[in-house]
């Protein structure tokens, strides 16, 4: 019998790249990392506007992490107020957000108010002489971020974007600490998974309407954004294309629980999927992933979760030239909230690059606005539990 004929039934596992890996697997902990600090070397004083989303408790940690003295604080959500002095007991809670404001001895306000009120708060921060650290999505339309710039070139004060699944994931930490000693060699694309779990219970009003929360590319694609911007060092980007969906959320219309989007930029390429699917059997709010090509290896993150088995979050495998290697990175010290404060006072920007944090925002923007808006009609048909 020819080849050709031969039956598939009669060809060996391996002919069809069956057969599990037997390479070994070198395991190690990664250290803290060259930009740990003992403790931080700056303080500044700095006040919260805006409670609306509770990505903002992590906001403050890192601040005070980095040499913050947080002082006031203001919202209008008794049980956000509530939450937010039982972390921080010590800040005044203010009558006003002008109180805030207008006080001289704050050098920077955080802000986690609904998405579309971020970016002018952002800017009466700055025309008040602070610096500024949104959380995400930290503008909602491309007119609010060409007044962000324009602002900040105007003041020299700072628009920073709290980009968390970066700045603030440990894994994602040691890769950027790996690429930058050219551990995979050139970064070629990035592929950012982003589940997310909705908790329909708990949200408010506004998480469900595009117009106030940006769209699910603006909103919860920053992070992906800013992962590509980052990763492939691209100072310059634009979107190749870009869609979005509500595939099973019928009760909200206006909602989008399914978004995708390709990037390109003068450092590499990159690749995104978020979406609103997180199933109520996994123990955390979503499995994200993070892979980076290089020219001589690649890397994954599991940041979250390893499904597999490993315990808790913040899980590197990285494949080179010599051999496997899987990190555990949970030892690594978040440098962000140090450096941050740093640039404060020091008026650079080491904790984040000013122009890429506003590319990242620029190309999910620019995203949302272009996306194709799918409709699937059609598919297998659900018959309930197997």
């Amino acid at each position: 019998m020819g080849a050709v004929g031969m039956s598939s039934s009669l060809l060996p596992e391996a002919a069809f790249g069956l057969h599990p890996a037997s390479g070994h697997i070198v395991e190690q902990a990664a250290g803290a990392g060259p930009d740990a600090a003992t403790k931080p070397k700056y303080s500044i004083k700095f006040g919260v506007i805006g409670l609306d989303h509770y990505h903002i408790m992590g906001m403050t940690a890192a601040v005070i992490r980095g040499g913050g003295e947080l002082v006031s604080f203001y919202s209008n959500l008794p049980k956000a107020i509530a939450d937010f002095q039982k972390m921080y007991p010590n800040a005044k809670l203010a009558k006003s957000e002008d109180e805030i404001l207008d006080d001289p001895s704050l050098k920077l306000i955080a802000g986690a108010p609904i998405p579309r009120l971020r970016a002018p708060l952002g800017i009466r921060a700055m025309k008040q002489g602070k610096d500024f650290l949104s959380d995400k999505p930290a503008v909602t339309t491309l007119d609010q971020l060409a007044e962000v710039r324009r602002v900040s070139a105007e003041t020299g004060k700072m628009f920073a974007i709290m980009y968390s699944e970066r700045l603030e994931v440990r894994a994602a930490v040691q890769a950027g600490y790996l690429i930058k000693a050219g551990a995979i060699g050139k970064v070629v694309q990035t592929v950012n998974i982003a589940p997310h779990k909705v908790n329909d219970i708990t949200r408010p009003d506004w998480f469900w309407d595009p117009a106030e929360y940006g769209g699910i590319l603006c909103d919860i694609g920053s992070h992906q954004a800013d992962q590509f911007v980052y990763y492939t060092g691209s100072t310059t980007a634009d979107v190749t294309a870009s869609q979005i969906a509500n595939v099973n959320h019928p009760t909200h219309p206006k909602f989008q629980d399914f978004g995708d989007m390709m990037m390109h930029g003068n450092g590499g390429a990159g690749y995104v999927r978020v979406d609103w699917f997180t199933p109520n059997g996994l123990s955390v709010w979503g499995d994200g992933r993070l892979f980076i090509l290089g020219t001589d290896g690649y890397i994954e993150l599991r940041k979250y979760i390893d499904i597999s088995g490993k315990p808790s979050g913040n899980h590197l495998y990285m494949v080179d030239q010599k051999q496997v290697t899987y990190m555990d990175c949970s030892k690594v010290e978040l440098p962000f909230g140090p450096q941050f404060v740093s640039d404060i006072v020091n008026r650079t920007h080491i904790g984040q690059d000013q122009e890429q944090a506003l590319l990242a925002a620029e190309l999910v923007l620019k995203a949302q606005k272009d996306a194709k808006v799918l409709t699937f009609t059609s598919g297998i048909q659900s018959y309930g539990s197997v």
